[in-house]
Formats: structure tokens, sequence, C-alpha cells
């Protein structure tokens, strides 16, 4: 029964929220200063009463040596925040005997207990309870007359020490009842009731001060969550999230903090190690793979995973496993999402240089950086040059060229990407013009368009601008988009592509045969070509599978009356096989590498024969 009621009472105290050290400390040194002027005011108020210098020294002195317990080097938190309460008593204690009992020189306990309870930690209320108890009772016994100024106390001290040491206990347990009050307000996410960041926080790093085991923390981001906002509303997204945060509330263990961070970011701590953690996240995956309702309709829910632990990490602090999983998770985006990623040693300095990569990346068209190189596309029945591919090329003043496979996802991901295809469209558009004009017949250009410049509103306005001002007709334009596109609001796309299509211009499928969506979609896109994937192309003429996959698809977008162009065409066995297959058109080094314009252009870029150039691998 007994330690029952011991349990109860210590969970009635608050368990001490780690204060930031920034904060902490700066609370710290303020009544460290404190204590030391009252340690000098208590030897000048000695001497004004007519104390002896040896006491007058021993009264400061015993004022300010427990601030040197804050002194002591690796002395913790509550080390220092006993020195300086000590201190502060002591003082106190003094003023008491110097003013010869005066009740209104107890008043200064309550003082001392209103400063120190800036620490928020439970321990300098104990000192302060012991230290009036003790100092009333044992010496207001020995010296009543210097503790008390009645005759009530004077008589019974220990009885009066009681209730002096009541009415401490009594503001003390205001303070803490206020202190644990505060506690429970804004640690708590409003609409999952989960842990909010603060909250998580300070758990990690009690748990990390606690033992010397390994603590891992997991990173959690909703993959494409923007896309359910936009297109479902804002409050389907709200129902997802509190849908997701039951389902991580059931993946984890006793003991284990789950949080919700912002918007659609999640944090779980784990008490334990890498594969532990790894075990929880496992779980998470394996829960969001069943769809959830939303507004009577079904939602497939994927989630991009980063898991640190302390064993990978530089050192012991919340912040920096939180760092960590956060820069694994986005390691999980990029490698497809929808899945899990440790973090390991390295991925720091990875994130560093893709800064500094975007940093750079953000200055390069101002800065000439920029350049648009042209690839040909060959009509394969009559071996003639139709139009030019304009794919973008980054050449870094330090890094040289930059592949396109490492700058353009980036540029997708940061937005970048939109300011980049503007200037992109110019120039490739201008550029056709320019040849049509020298060539004295049609020269078609096609221009990637991406993810985000298709979702912005000003495409449309953008591509009429850009075709009025260069005078390019519309129809030797053509826009390709990749599936990636299918996986976004498909409603949307659809709307977008047929704007466009209005205009004039033509509307090519890149990458076609990638996607899971391409069958299901294709009918419902307003498509004037299909792009076959270089991935079908490179086995062509061998034994693989690929032979039937692109004549299915040749034979597809012929029901649909759609042209077809097959990319990365590099051997004549390749060409011959398409040539068979009656594919339309094709692209790649068997008929010419990318190149830029010439800076004075006579015509188009020439195109050699196919038997005459050279073969080499992309």
């Amino acid at each position: 029964m007994d330690l029952r009621l011991l349990a109860r009472l210590h969970a009635l105290l608050p368990e001490g929220r780690l204060l930031p050290e920034e904060i902490w400390g700066r609370r710290h040194r303020r009544i460290l200063w404190l204590s030391a002027a009252l340690a000098a005011g208590t030897g000048l108020l000695a001497l004004g009463v007519g104390w002896s210098a040896p006491a007058v020294l021993a009264a400061a002195a015993a004022t300010a040596y427990p601030l040197a317990f804050s002194l002591l080097p690796g002395a913790g938190r509550s080390l220092r925040a006993a020195g300086t309460t000590v201190s502060l008593l002591t003082a106190s204690v003094l003023l008491v005997h110097l003013l010869d009992g005066l009740t209104e020189a107890h008043f200064a306990f309550f003082v001392v207990i209103g400063i120190v309870s800036l620490y928020q930690s439970w321990v300098p209320f104990g000192l302060a309870l012991a230290v009036v108890v003790v100092h009333h009772g044992a010496l207001g016994a020995l010296f009543p007359h210097h503790v008390f100024d009645h005759g009530a106390a004077w008589s019974d001290p220990w009885l009066w020490a009681g209730i002096h040491g009541a009415a401490v206990l009594a503001a003390s347990l205001a303070h803490l009842a206020s202190w644990r009050l505060n506690e429970q307000q804004g640690l708590h996410d409003p609409l999952t009731g989960l842990a909010n960041r603060t909250l998580l926080v300070e758990t990690a790093d009690r748990l990390l001060a606690r033992r010397s085991g390994p603590v891992s923390v997991l990173f959690l981001d909703l993959d494409d969550f923007k896309d359910v906002n936009d297109t479902r509303g804002h409050a389907s997204g709200d129902q997802l999230l509190a849908t997701v945060s039951a389902r991580l509330q059931a993946c984890t263990r006793l003991g284990d903090e789950v949080a919700r961070l912002g918007g659609d970011e999640f944090a779980v701590v784990v008490d334990g190690g890498a594969d532990v953690a790894t075990a929880v996240g496992e779980r998470v995956l394996a829960a969001m793979a069943e769809p959830v309702d939303v507004g009577g309709r079904p939602l497939a829910v994927h989630v991009s995973i980063g898991i640190a632990d302390t064993a990978t990490a530089d050192d012991r602090r919340a912040g920096t496993l939180l760092r960590n999983a956060d820069l694994a998770m986005y390691r999980a985006k990029s490698l497809g999402k929808n899945r899990l990623v440790r973090y390991v040693p390295g991925m720091a300095q990875a994130a560093e240089d893709k800064a500094t990569l975007l940093e750079d990346l953000t200055v390069a068209t101002a800065a000439g950086q920029l350049a648009v190189h042209y690839q040909p596309t060959v009509a394969l029945a009559e071996g003639r040059t139709t139009g030019y591919e304009a794919l973008l090329r980054w050449h870094h003043p330090e890094r040289g060229l930059v592949p396109p496979a490492e700058f353009v996802p980036l540029a997708e991901e940061s937005g970048v990407i939109v300011q980049i295809g503007r200037w992109v469209l110019e120039q490739a558009v201008r550029q056709a013009a320019d040849w049509t004009a020298e060539a004295g017949r049609p020269i078609a250009i096609a221009v990637n368009l991406s993810p985000r410049q298709l979702a912005d509103d000003d495409v449309v306005d953008l591509v009429a601008r850009v075709l009025t001002t260069t005078g390019l007709p519309a129809d030797q334009l053509t826009l390709e988009v990749t599936e990636g596109v299918l996986l976004r609001d498909v409603d949307q796309v659809v709307d977008q592509l047929r704007a466009l299509r209005e205009l004039g211009v033509r509307i090519a499928i890149d990458d076609f045969g990638t996607g899971y969506s391409s069958l299901s979609y294709l009918r419902r896109l307003p498509a004037d070509i299909v792009k076959i994937d270089r991935s079908f192309v490179q086995d062509l003429g061998s034994e693989g599978r690929s032979t039937t996959l692109v004549a299915s698809i040749i034979e597809l977008a012929r029901s649909l009356r759609l042209e077809v162009v097959a990319e990365g065409v590099e051997t004549p066995e390749q060409h011959a096989v398409l040539g068979d297959l009656a594919c339309s058109h094709a692209q790649g080094y068997l008929f010419g590498r990318p190149q830029p314009a010439p800076a004075h252009d006579h015509g188009p870029l020439p195109t050699a024969a196919p038997a005459a150039r050279e073969l080499t691998g992309v």
C-alpha cells in the first residue's frame, strides 16, 4: 500500500520538461548573478547592523559558497540549480537573523520559491521545504528570538516550523500545479491528438539522457499529399491525416512516442536500435497498403520513411536524430517513394552538395550556363529528318557538364523548373522558326513540359504568347509530357492538355510503357504522339520480349490513330526491327547526337546516314 501511494505521489510530480539548453542557460545565468548580488548585499546588511568583520565575511561567504557547484566541470542541470537555490535560501536565512526574526523577513522564502520555479524542476522546491523546516525548527529552538518575533513561536518553535513549512509547501505545490498545467498546453497536435514537435524533442532528449543504449527516430512523410488537398479538398486531407495517425499508433509499441511535426510529416521516437525501428517502419508500410476511405471513395496511401539511430549519429541529441532521419526520408523519396531507408554517414554531405547545386541552378539561366541542344527525329520510311527535340544542358563553371538526370529532378522538386522550362520553350521555338525560314520547309520542334509546368495555370497563355512572338505555326510545336503527370489529378491534366491542343500544338506522351496507368488512361488523353521508352528499344533484335511489347504498343497507337516515335535507337538491328514493325519515327545516336545550334544558322543540323554513324551507348 505504501509503495502504491508513493508511486501515485511521484506521478503527480511533473517529469520536468527539458527546456532548450539556450533558454535554461539564460535563466540560470540570471539567477546566478542574482545570487551573487544577494551575497554581497547580505554582507553589506550585516555590516550595517553592527556585525563584526569576521561575521560579515562569513555571512557573505556562506551565501556565495554554494554557487561554486555551478562552476564544477561537468556539473549537470540539477547540481547547478541546487547550488543557486541553496545560495538564495542561505541569503533568506541570514536575512531573518539580521532582522531578529521579523515576520516580514520570512517573505523572502516565498520570493525564492518564485525565482527557482524558473528552472522547471521539482528539486529546488524540495530543497526550499527542507531548509525552512530544519532552520525554523532547529535554529528556532536554539535561537528563538533570532528566528521568530512572537512569543508563541518562542515557546514551540517546531510547531511554527511546521506551519511555515506547510505555507512553503503550499506555495511550492501551487507553482508545481501551474507548471504541470502549462506543460499540457501546446504540446499536442489539435487535429490528430498526437504529440507535436516540442513534446517529441523533449521526450527524445529525456530518453537519451536516461539511458545509454540505442535510440532511434523514424521520420515519415506522406507521398503526394498535396494532390489530395488540391483534388479532394482540405477536409478530405484532414480525414486522411487522422486515419494515418491512428494507423501509426497501432503500429508502434508501448513507450514509443508518435508525433505529427506539421503538414503531412510524422515522427516516431523508438527506445531501441535501427533493427527495432525498421520493424516498426515495416509495420507502418504494411498498414498503409490498405486504401483509406475518404468521403466514400477509396484512396491509396503511400509513405516514405527515413530511420536514424544513435549508432550512426555524431552525438546523442534529438535534433541530430531528427535531421538524419529527415535526410534518409528524402533519400526514400528520391528512390521512388513508398519505401523505408536507413540513414548512413555521408547523407548529410550529399544533402549539402544538393543544396549547393540547387543554389547554383537558381542562377544558372541568368549566368548563361544553360544551353539547348537538339536531337533529330527521323521518319523511318523516308529516312529524312522531320524535326528536333530540344534537350536542356547545364555547363557548370566548376563541375563541367552536369547530367540532366542529376539536376532536372532537383529543378522539378524545387520548382525552379518552371522558370527554366519557360526559357527552354522560348529558345527552342525561336530556333525552329529560324530553321523553318532558312530551310523553306516546316521544321518541327518538340519541347518537354514538366509536371510542375503543366500544373501552372499560366502554361497555356505562355505557349500562346511564345508562338505569337516567334511566328512559328502551332502545328510545328510538340509538347512532351511523361506518364508521371497521370499520377496526379487526371481530370486537371486532361483539361490542360486539351487547352494546349486547342492552340494547335501537338501532344506527345514521353517514356510510354514505363507507367502502370498507360493503357487505362491513353484513350482519355488528348495525345497525338506516343514515344516508346528507350528501355524497350534497347532489347530489340535480341531474344527478349521487347519485340512483342513494342509491336503491341505500335499496334495500339495505330488503332488510336497516334504517331509513334521510338527513342534510343543505336544499332542497325534496332533500326531494321522498327522498320519491320512499321514504326513511323525514331530518335537515337544512330541518327544523331544532341548538338547545340550553330552560332550562325545555315539551316537545320545535319543528320548522318545510319550506316555511317558511330554506334555509341547512351
